[in-house]
C-alpha cells in the first residue's frame, strides 16, 4: 500500500507539475498560440509559418555568419599573441594583472573571451538585417523585370530588390571590418609595448592578418563608392524641375566617385606594400593625400557648384535635355502611364436630342446624389434599429432587371456604441449582438422632389427589383467590430418582428474554436476579459470571431501590401463580400518622381476578397507583370490566387481603383509634358480642379460615371477625372479609367486645344452664384426656414460638348434634417438652369441655348442692315 501512495503521490504531482508548466508556457506565448490558431482558421498556417521562421532564419544565418567572421579573425589573433614569455609577464607591474590575464586567454585561443565577444557584435550587427528581413527576401526571390535603366544598362529588379539590400550590408561590413581591424591592432600593439621588455615589432603572421583586414576594410569602402554610383540616379539636386541626375552628377559626381575609387586602390595597395617591405612610405603619404584630396572633391560642393554656375546654367535646355528625357520616361513607366492614349475632344454643337438613345442612357445613369449627403439619408431612413450603423456610400453597377445600372449601396453594419448605456454589458456585446444584416442600394440618378427608389432596403433585405441574397449577416466589415462567441446558448439577435427579435445561430466557418477550457483560458488572457474564462453559455460548436474590420483582417496576415481608402461591397445572390485594391509600391525605382516623398512605384497588383460572413480571406493577381508581386509569390507560394478563379458573380464588379487613379493623374498632370523644352518651362502643368464652397475650397477628384466616352457604341462604367492647368480655371482636359471588360485600366486622355476656352468648375460655380433665378428661388427656401445646400459638381462630356451638373438639396428646419434632393442644376457655358429632373433641365438649356443664338442672330441682321 505504502508503494502505490507514493507512485500515486509521484504520479499526481507530475501531473501537476505538467500542468503548471503548460499554463505557463500558455501565458507566456498567448500571442503566438493565438496567431497560429487564426491562421490556421483562416486556411494560412503554411504561411504563417513561413513569415515567422523566415525571420528567424535571416536573424540566426548572419549572426552565424558575423560570429564566424569575428571569431576566425580573434583566433587567428590570438596565434601571433605570445611575444612575451611567461617570466616576463610576472615582472609586470600588478596594474597590469587583468590585461596580463586577458592576454594569456587570447594565447589560448580562449572561448571565454573572443567567443561571447564575438556573438556579442554578431548579435549586434545582425539586429538590422533582422529588421529588414522581408527585403532580404525580396533579394533573394526577386524575379528579372526585363526593364533596364536608361544610365548603367542593370535591370530595374536589381534596384527594387538588391540595391537597398547591398546598401545595408555594406554599412554592416565596414563596421565588422572597422571593429575587427582596430580591435586587433589594439591587442597587437598592447602585445608589443606593454608586455615586453622592450619594444618589438609585429609578428609577420599578425602583419599579414592586419593587411588582409585592412584590404577587406578598402575593398567594402570601395564598394559603397560603386553603390553611391547607383544612388545618384535619386538625386534631388534639381527636384524645382526633375527628378534625378542632371548634367553635373553625370560628368562631375560621376567621375569624381572613379577617381576615389581608383585612389583608394592604389593607397591600399600602398599600404600593404609598407607594411611588408618597410619601403615606399613617402609614395604611400603621397597617395593617401591625393585619395584625401580626392574625397574633399567628391564630398564639397564647390566643383559641382562652379560647373553648374558657369557651363549648365548659360545653356540649361541644352544641357539638361537627354536627362529630363531619361526622367520623364522613367516616371511614366513607374506609374504605368506609359500605356496614356491621347485623344483630342472635339468641341462640337449638336442639337439637342431628348429622344436620342445615346442621350437616354447616359441620363439614367448620372450619380446625382453626393455620397456624404445619401449617408444621412440611409441612416435616417433604413438604420431602422439604433445599433445598426451605415458607415460609407459605395458606387458600382448591377444589371436591374435586365439594364445596366450604376448604383449606389452600403452596408447596415453593427454600431455597438449606440446601445443604451444600460445594455452595453459583456453578455449582449459579446453573444447577443453580433452582426449587421443586408444592403440598401438606390439608383444613382434620382428626380428632384420624387419618394426614393429603393432597390434593396428593410430588414430583412427585401426588392422588388429581382435581388436575392441567400445570407445577408454581416459579421465582418468596416464597422466597430469587437470579439463575439458564436454560436452559443444565449442565441444572437436576428431579425426583428412584431414582438422582439428572431433567434439565431451562426452557421458559418469563420473564427477559431473555443469549446475546450484550456482555450476559452487563452483567449481570456488575450483579451484580457475573464468572463470569456467564466461564461457558462458556449458549447462545443462555439467559435471566437475577432479581426473582424476587414482592413486590420487584412493587414494582419499581409502587412506589406498598401490598401486603398476606398473598399467596397458586392451584393450577390449568395452572400454579401468586400473587395479590397491592394498595392505594391517601392521607393527605389530609378529615376522616377516620388509621390508626396513616399514611393515612386505602384502597382495594383492584388484584389482581395473578404467573406461578409465567413470571414475568408482570398488574393487574387492583379497584375502579373509585376515584379514585386511575383516575387511574394515566390516567397509565399499558395498565397496568391489567379485572377481567373475570382468567382464569377464578382467579376463585373472589379473596378479601377480611384486612390490609384488620383496618384497616377497627380504625377501625370506634371508629366505630360513629353517635351523636354515644355517640360522644363512647365507651361503646361495641370491639377485637379478647385471650386469654393462657403469658407472651405474642395478639390474635386476622380468619381465614377456611366458613359460612352472609351467607345461611342458602348456605355460602360469608368472613372473620369477632370484636370485645369496650373493656377488657372479652365477646363484643360479630362481623363478617364476603364473599369469595364477588355477596357479595364486603359486611361485615355481627352484634351481641349489650348486656343480654346472651355469653362472650368470654379468658373461654372460662379455663372451659377451669378443666376438671378436660382439665386431667388434659394432665397425663396431660406425664407421659409428650409436649409440649403449644393452637392458636389460633376462634369458630363455629351454629345461633343460640356455640361455640368450640381444636386441642391433642402434640409427642413427642423430637430430631423432628412436631405432632400430638389433641384438639379444643369449648366453650359455660361448659361445655367434649376429644374426637378436631369431631361427637364437639359431641354430648358436648349431652349435657353436656342434663345440666345436667336438673339445673336437677329444683332448679326441688325448690323448688316445698317451697313
Amino acid at each position: 500500500m505504502p508503494r502505490l501512495k507514493r507512485w500515486l503521490m509521484f504520479l499526481g504531482t507530475g501531473v501537476l507539475a505538467l500542468g503548471i508548466l503548460y499554463l505557463v508556457l500558455v501565458l507566456l506565448f498567448t500571442d503566438f498560440i493565438v496567431d497560429l490558431w487564426w491562421f490556421q482558421a483562416l486556411g494560412y498556417s503554411q504561411y504563417f509559418w513561413l513569415r515567422l521562421i523566415y525571420g528567424y532564419l535571416i536573424f540566426i544565418l548572419s549572426t552565424g555568419l558575423f560570429f564566424v567572421v569575428f571569431f576566425l579573425n580573434f583566433w587567428v589573433g590570438s596565434r601571433f599573441l605570445g611575444g612575451t614569455t611567461p617570466s616576463e609577464l610576472k615582472a609586470r607591474p600588478r596594474e597590469l594583472l587583468n590585461y596580463k590575464t586577458l592576454a594569456r586567454y587570447f594565447r589560448a585561443g580562449s572561448l571565454k573571451v573572443y567567443a561571447p565577444f564575438s556573438l556579442l557584435l554578431a548579435i549586434i550587427l545582425a539586429l538590422p538585417l533582422f529588421r529588414h528581413w522581408e527585403s532580404t527576401l525580396l533579394y533573394i526571390f526577386g524575379p528579372a523585370a526585363g526593364i533596364k535603366d536608361s544610365v548603367f544598362g542593370k535591370d530595374i529588379s536589381y534596384f527594387l530588390f538588391s540595391l537597398p539590400v547591398y546598401l545595408l550590408v555594406v554599412d554592416e561590413m565596414l563596421i565588422v571590418f572597422g571593429l575587427l581591424s582596430l580591435s586587433l591592432l589594439m591587442l597587437y600593439w598592447l602585445e608589443g609595448h606593454y608586455l615586453s621588455k622592450q619594444e618589438q615589432s609585429l609578428p609577420q603572421g599578425a602583419k599579414i592578418h592586419l593587411c588582409v583586414l585592412v584590404l577587406l576594410l578598402f575593398l567594402m569602402v570601395i564598394w559603397n563608392l560603386i553603390l553611391q554610383r547607383h544612388q545618384l540616379l535619386y538625386s534631388t539636386a534639381h527636384k524645382s524641375i526633375f527628378y534625378g541626375p542632371g548634367y553635373v552628377e553625370m560628368n562631375v559626381v560621376l567621375p569624381l566617385i572613379w577617381l576615389c575609387i581608383v585612389m583608394l586602390i592604389i593607397t591600399g595597395l600602398g599600404l600593404v606594400f609598407y607594411v611588408q617591405t618597410r619601403r615606399g612610405l613617402k609614395l604611400l603619404i603621397a597617395s593617401m593625400g591625393l585619395t584625401a584630396l580626392a574625397f574633399v572633391a567628391r564630398y564639397s560642393a564647390f566643383l559641382p557648384n562652379q560647373v553648374q554656375q558657369y557651363l549648365v546654367n548659360p545653356n540649361e535646355i541644352a544641357r539638361e535635355k537627354p536627362f529630363m528625357e531619361k526622367n520623364i520616361r522613367a516616371t511614366l513607366a513607374a506609374y504605368d502611364l506609359e500605356r496614356v492614349e491621347t485623344r483630342a475632344f472635339r468641341l462640337k454643337e449638336t442639337p439637342w436630342d431628348q429622344k436620342a438613345s445615346q442621350v437616354r442612357e447616359s441620363l439614367t445613369n448620372i450619380p446625382v446624389w453626393d455620397r456624404e449627403v445619401l449617408l444621412n439619408v440611409y441612416e435616417q431612413l433604413q438604420e431602422l434599429r439604433t445599433y445598426y450603423d451605415f458607415t460609407a456610400i459605395d458606387v458600382d453597377r448591377y444589371n436591374v432587371k435586365g439594364v445596366y445600372q450604376q448604383v449606389f449601396l452600403s452596408p447596415r453594419e453593427l454600431n455597438l456604441k449606440a446601445l443604451p448605456p444600460g445594455v452595453q454589458n459583456w453578455l449582449n456585446e459579446r453573444l447577443k449582438y453580433t452582426h449587421g444584416i443586408g444592403v440598401v442600394m438606390t439608383p444613382a440618378v434620382q428626380a428632384g422632389e420624387e419618394p426614393m427608389t429603393w432597390f434593396i432596403k428593410d430588414i430583412p433585405p427585401t426588392s422588388d427589383y429581382g435581388f436575392e441574397i441567400e445570407q445577408p449577416s454581416i459579421y465582418y466589415g468596416l464597422g466597430q467590430y469587437g470579439p463575439v462567441i458564436v454560436p452559443n446558448d444565449s442565441h444572437e439577435m436576428g431579425n426583428p418582428t412584431a414582438t422582439g427579435h428572431q433567434l439565431v445561430d451562426y452557421q458559418g466557418c469563420g473564427g477559431v474554436s473555443i469549446a475546450s477550457f484550456w482555450r476559452k483560458l487563452i483567449f481570456s488572457v488575450y483579451f484580457n476579459e475573464t468572463d470569456i474564462l467564466f461564461t457558462t453559455k458556449t458549447n462545443a460548436q462555439s467559435r471566437i470571431l475577432f479581426r473582424r474590420h476587414i482592413v486590420e483582417r487584412i493587414k494582419a496576415i499581409t502587412p506589406f501590401f498598401m490598401l486603398d481608402e476606398d473598399p467596397y461591397i458586392v451584393v450577390t445572390s449568395k452572400g454579401i463580400y468586400w473587395i479590397q485594391d491592394a498595392y505594391t509600391f517601392s521607393e527605389h525605382y530609378p529615376y522616377a518622381q516620388p509621390y508626396q516623398q513616399e514611393f515612386n512605384y505602384i502597382r495594383n497588383s492584388v484584389k482581395i476578397v473578404v467573406d461578409a460572413y465567413n470571414g475568408t480571406v482570398d488574393y487574387y493577381l492583379a497584375d502579373p507583370q509585376d515584379p514585386i508581386i511575383q516575387a511574394y509569390r515566390r516567397i509565399y507560394p499558395g498565397l496568391l490566387k489567379d485572377l481567373d478563379q475570382l468567382p464569377a458573380e464578382l467579376k463585373p464588379h472589379l473596378r479601377y481603383p480611384s486612390d490609384l487613379f488620383d496618384i497616377q493623374m497627380g504625377i501625370y498632370a506634371k508629366y505630360h509634358q513629353t517635351d523636354p523644352e515644355v517640360f522644363y518651362k512647365q507651361e503646361d502643368i495641370w491639377e485637379f480642379p478647385k471650386l469654393q464652397q462657403g469658407d472651405q475650397t474642395v478639390i474635386m477628384k476622380p468619381y465614377y460615371l456611366t458613359l460612352n466616352l472609351l467607345n461611342k457604341d458602348n456605355f460602360e462604367f469608368i472613372l473620369l477625372c477632370p484636370m485645369t492647368p496650373l493656377a488657372r480655371d479652365n477646363l484643360r482636359a479630362l481623363t478617364v479609367a476603364g473599369c469595364d471588360g477588355s477596357n479595364y485600366g486603359k486611361i485615355v486622355v481627352f484634351s481641349f486645344p489650348k486656343g480654346t476656352l472651355v469653362n472650368g468648375p470654379s468658373q461654372v460655380n460662379a455663372f451659377i452664384d451669378q443666376d438671378t433665378l436660382i439665386s431667388e428661388q434659394f432665397s425663396l427656401w431660406s425664407m421659409v426656414g428650409s436649409e440649403v445646400e449644393r452637392g458636389k459638381m460633376i462634369v458630363l462630356p455629351l454629345r461633343g460638348a460640356i455640361y455640368y451638373i450640381q444636386p441642391v438639396y433642402l434640409k427642413a428646419a427642423t430637430r430631423l434634417k432628412i436631405p432632400q434632393l430638389k433641384r438639379l442644376i444643369v449648366s453650359k457655358g455660361e448659361i445655367a438652369v434649376m429644374e426637378p429632373t436631369l431631361e427637364e433641365g437639359f431641354a430648358k438649356l436648349d431652349e435657353r441655348f436656342k434663345a440666345k443664338n436667336e438673339r445673336q442672330k437677329k444683332h448679326l441682321e441688325g448690323l448688316r442692315s445698317a451697313e
